[in-house]
């Protein structure tokens, strides 16, 4: 059986392997090579399994990574060598070299291992059947190799593949033809240019910078090639071997290219992910490199992330995660810095005159060179330490969005310096609220604020909030990344281009003079997070100690301090309170209190939406908001016109429909009709509805025959869908007109669900002659409802043949989708009793899985519940739904009825995760 030394690796601590040379008498009496019999295999997979359990041994003892992905590439090397002995290739004039991360000696226990069989010509038909029982050694063995097998000449032509030619860079001899052993490196050279060559890799860089969002923050990073991951290491070393002939990043500190402490902080970076890598392998028995939450809390546990005892639930797994994204933030950004300087110091001076930036002074410590700021000389922060805030200043006023990389280098230098003094002193706070002031290129400039220091050090508070994330699906950014985004946002409602999404917002946006005091609320809505407690009122004290100590006014200061402690209010009554009932809109805008207050809390929650989760933000939340606005706006502005009660509303709905219908085609509706039609739908209908929708529904009912008894086969139902691009772009919304009935919510919910329809929105209304008026927003995961005649034609049939059979639904039985497995999310139940209904409002929060309105409207079918409103929201992870409830009677419920369907609701929705939810 295979006998190589390197089976020795239970030693402490862990040796590198020492290369040696391996005959064949390592190995035992030669056997058939295409034999699967175990002989044939030579012991090597044991051997294999061995390396790899003592190299995970190792590791818990605490062996440096590094060390141990360095020896299972010496262990390969030696496999390989042997092999190459065995099939008797040494008697070829073939060169075996290691490849891409196997040729920079990287290997991880499930890495790909990149091989290369050169030759110096075509390769003949002897050597070609050597190399056959070779790859099929290696495939039966396990190690599934990428061997590429080539001449000169064909090793040439396929080094014009960029990616190809980054693998040759790191060719690294093993065996063979000792001519060859540069010949990989002089072929990258001979078919590109430095300068080509950076270019070509820094559009690939860009490529897969877009694929993962361009951003680290990735809820399930790729670790290899997502922003921040191994690949950006990579890129470093490919630009830069291809110019100083290197075979090593430490090489480039010799060579005086990278700095010591920036060599140190890669190392660190790339054994951390290193060893994530390790342990996804481990876990999954595969090449995996995206770190999913299948796996997230399992390797947080095996790298020692213990949960204290004061701990929240997630509080090991966020830890885990806020240090990984701060390790890909610290490579991403000297991967960015370095590839940078690479062609500022390699490529720039050999461009042509026409092509090399020119060099402008705009003071005494600063220059302009293209469209980058640098600093005029080296010690421009030592000297003048006001000039790290001055230069970000400077960015804005002359509308630079790039900083050269030595000045980079210096401003990570002097950033460290940043203490109380320096933040006490009255002209850097100056600067700072100068810098909020300007708007332009502003969150560029705070991102780079935030990447070298100077923000963190600047706002200790900040700095504990960088790398911070909740374990949600909600939340798609850390705290740092989603505030300088919300920042972005601000900055886009000045935006032409932006004015058409965000019509009204923009519009106040404008109008407020003081916009600094949006982005320091924006910079402190978040910023106690995680801290424990509430973190809005936490953030408010800070914001304003931060104001007044910067000299503004206390005026100012509390507004900041009450946006920061209010930034939840205004998204909160819009998505979860019945913005319809006038009450509700006079409690928020008491709470609001000024028109001040109002237009900056607008702006505020828009933007924070847009920049918590995009996915999120849709037409229909953009309703609402603009609805809560302006009813509130006009409150505080004691507008005479205002609608004050739930009379006033409806008189004004059914007014603007009537003005909707006299400027539009009505030869399908007579007028006289029509306010029949609406004396008899009910005031609950006017509240609820809007304007449009009671037109198309109008159109519909008018259109279709008399509806009398539900079982009567001559007067069905009315059933109809159209497109509705409000809450999502394949969003179909369907409209139901039928006699009332007391399964009509369970059985309709039940149909959607047997056909795989999510429902993104519900209103349940029902007419004062006891005809139910439904209408549901709903998404098709396949996308064909809109398009598919057949398919729209069967949910109509299926809803009208639910609604003739009373029997309780049957429920589609699904799995819960694989992200949704891995949060726990409480259910909770509470009832509100709401005095203008007269009805219950029952609010739910759970997790978001398949079904869940289905088991809902079972249940209530179940306990004779009537749903007369529905509002359906989910978060993520997370669903937020309220339901105003009563008995069949449309009385009231008592206690005990509230508190059996409380029961009744938690034993459906706590059943097993793998099976619940349709």
């Amino acid at each position: 059986m295979f006998n190589c030394d390197v089976t020795s690796i239970d030693l402490t601590p862990l040796p590198l392997f020492s290369k040696q040379s391996v005959t064949t008498d390592a190995l035992p009496a030669r056997a058939s090579a295409d034999s699967t019999s175990e002989p044939a295999l030579l012991g090597i997979p044991e051997w294999l399994s061995q390396i790899n359990e003592d190299i995970s041994r190792a590791l818990e003892r605490g062996v440096n990574i590094r060390q141990l992905v360095g020896a299972r590439s010496e262990a390969i090397d030696e496999l390989l060598i042997a092999l190459f002995y065995w099939f008797e290739l040494d008697k070829t004039d073939l060169a075996l070299f290691a490849t891409g991360g196997y040729g920079r000696g990287e290997l991880s226990l499930y890495s790909d291992i990149d091989i290369l069989l050169l030759s110096p010509d075509e390769v003949g038909a002897d050597a070609s059947s050597k190399i056959d029982k070779l790859v099929a050694l290696l495939w039966d063995i396990g190690l599934e190799p990428a061997l590429s097998v080539r001449s000169v000449n064909d090793a040439l032509e396929a080094a014009l593949d960029h990616t190809i030619a980054s693998a040759q860079l790191e060719a690294r001899l093993l065996i063979g033809n000792e001519a060859l052993r540069d010949m990989p490196i002089q072929i990258v050279n001979k078919q590109r240019s430095p300068r080509a060559f950076f270019d070509v890799k820094m559009e690939e860089s860009k490529a897969r910078y877009l694929q993962h969002n361009a951003t680290e923050y990735n809820l399930e990073p790729n670790i290899k090639t997502a922003p921040g991951g191994l690949r950006d290491i990579h890129i470093i070393g490919w630009v830069t071997k291809r110019y100083f002939r290197v075979s090593k990043l430490y090489d480039l500190v010799q060579q005086n290219f990278l700095t010591e402490k920036e060599f140190d902080e890669l190392s660190f970076a790339e054994g951390y992910l290193w060893q994530i890598r390790h342990y996804l392998h481990v876990l999954t028995g595969r090449n995996e490199n995206k770190l999913l939450f299948d796996y997230q809390r399992e390797i947080a546990q095996l790298m020692g992330y213990e949960t204290q005892p004061d701990d929240q639930p997630n509080a090991a797994v966020e830890r885990f995660m806020r240090d990984y994204y701060r390790c890909a933030m610290q490579i991403s950004t000297l991967s960015e810095m370095l590839t940078n300087h690479y062609y500022e110091t390699i490529i720039e001076p050999n461009l042509p005159d026409d092509e090399r930036p020119k060099k402008q002074p705009i003071n005494a410590r600063f220059n302009r060179v293209g469209d980058h700021i640098a600093i005029a000389h080296h010690r421009v922060f030592a000297q003048h330490p006001e000039s790290i805030l001055e230069m970000f200043l400077l960015m804005g006023q002359y509308g630079i969005k790039n900083v050269r990389t030595h000045t980079l280098r210096a401003l990570k230098i002097a950033a460290r310096g940043i203490d109380q003094i320096y933040r006490d002193n009255p002209a850097h706070q100056a600067l700072f609220l100068a810098n909020l002031k300007e708007q332009n290129y502003l969150f560029h400039r705070l991102r780079t604020m935030n990447r070298y220091g100077v923000l963190g050090n600047y706002i200790p508070a900040f700095a504990q909030v960088i790398g911070l994330m909740q374990y949600d699906l909600f939340h798609r950014y850390t705290v740092d990344a989603h505030t300088l985004f919300l920042i972005r946002i601000l900055h886009r409602f000045t935006d032409p281009r932006y004015f058409e999404d965000f019509p009204l917002v923009s519009a106040i946006f404008q109008r407020i003079e003081r916009k600094e005091i949006l982005v320091l609320a924006a910079m402190f809505h978040d910023i106690a997070k995680g801290r424990g407690g509430n973190h809005s009122l936490l953030g408010e004290t800070e914001a304003i100690e931060f104001c007044l100590a910067h000299g503004m006014s206390k005026a100012d200061a509390h507004l900041v301090g009450w946006l920061t402690r209010h930034h939840l209010l205004m998204s909160m009554t819009a998505q979860k309170k019945d913005i319809s009932d006038p009450e509700v809109v006079t409690v928020f805008a008491d709470l609001v209190g000024n028109v001040t207050h109002l237009n900056h809390l607008y702006v505020l929650t828009v933007a924070d939406m847009n920049a918590t989760n995009p996915q999120l933000w849709n037409s229909w939340r953009a309703t609402l908001m603009k609805q809560l606005y302006s009813q509130t706006r006009r409150i505080l502005r004691a507008d005479i016109d205002a609608p004050t009660n739930r009379q006033d509303m409806i008189s004004a709905t059914r007014k603007q429909a009537l003005k909707m219908l006299d400027n539009v085609d009505n030869q399908h509706m007579n007028r006289e009709e029509v306010l029949r039609l609406w004396d008899d739908l009910g005031d609950e209908y006017f509240l609820r509805e809007i304007p449009e929708d009671i037109l198309w529904h109008t159109e519909a009912i008018l259109n279709h025959p008399p509806i009398g008894l539900a079982s009567n086969a001559d007067s069905p139902p009315l059933v109809v869908l159209r497109e509705h691009r409000e809450l999502a772009l394949d969003a179909v919304q369907v409209f139901v007109y039928t006699q009332d009935q007391m399964n009509l919510f369970a059985v309709t919910m039940a149909v959607f669900d047997q056909m795989n329809l999510d429902v993104l929105d519900a209103r349940i209304i029902t007419a004062t002659r006891d005809f139910a008026l439904d209408s549901y927003v709903l998404l098709d995961p396949s996308g064909t409802l809109l398009v598919d005649e057949d398919s729209q034609q069967e949910l109509k049939q299926r809803l009208i043949d639910a609604f003739k059979a009373p029997a309780l639904p049957k429920l589609v039985r699904k799995r819960i989708p694989r992200q949704l497995r891995h949060f726990e999310v409480k259910t909770e139940i509470n009832f509100e009793f709401n005095d203008a209904s007269d009805q219950h409002i029952m609010s739910l929060e759970t997790l978001d899985q398949p079904g869940l309105l289905a088991r809902v409207g079972q249940v209530f079918l179940q306990q004779k519940i009537e749903v007369h409103a529905a509002r359906i929201t989910t978060l993520g992870e997370r669903a937020e739904d309220m339901f105003y409830i009563s008995d069949q009677n449309d009385e009231p419920l008592s206690a005990d009825r509230l508190s059996a369907l409380k029961t009744a609701l938690l034993a459906s929705l706590t059943a097993p995760k793998d099976t619940s939810r349709g």
